[in-house]
């Protein structure tokens, strides 16, 4: 057996918990990045969020039907699969990396849909 096909495993088990990671704490990240009042999955999601407000600003990850939030998301979990699954040696330092696309590829794209949208004028 290569070691390819034995830290296959690891590296979907890796995969996993970061995809879970994201999926839970998505939406906080959006409150953390925008400070837009959106909450935990099990705490009212988005119900406090002031995109609901009659008056701006509205949080570019949920304007629009959330259109950044979803490109914004879809973007993180695309790159944690890239890591995670891209050919070569999986050890501590391609896991944290898959676990840190979390954050650094949401910032990206939550510093791209502010300003995109004028969030921070």
């Amino acid at each position: 057996m290569t070691f390819a096909k034995r830290s296959l495993p690891a590296r979907l088990a890796c995969l996993a918990l970061a995809l879970g990671i994201t999926y839970i704490f998505f939406i906080q990240y959006c409150d953390l990045l925008f400070d837009c009042g959106c909450r935990a999955l099990w705490a009212g999601r988005a119900e406090h969020c002031n995109i609901h407000s009659p008056s701006p600003p509205h949080c570019p990850w949920c304007l629009n039907d959330g259109i950044y939030g979803w490109w914004a998301h879809a973007a993180i979990v695309v790159s944690q699969a890239g890591l995670a699954l891209w050919p070569g040696r999986f050890g501590k330092r391609r896991a944290a990396s898959v676990l840190l696309a979390f954050p650094a590829v949401g910032g990206a794209a939550g510093l791209f849909a502010g300003l995109a949208t004028g969030y921070w004028q």
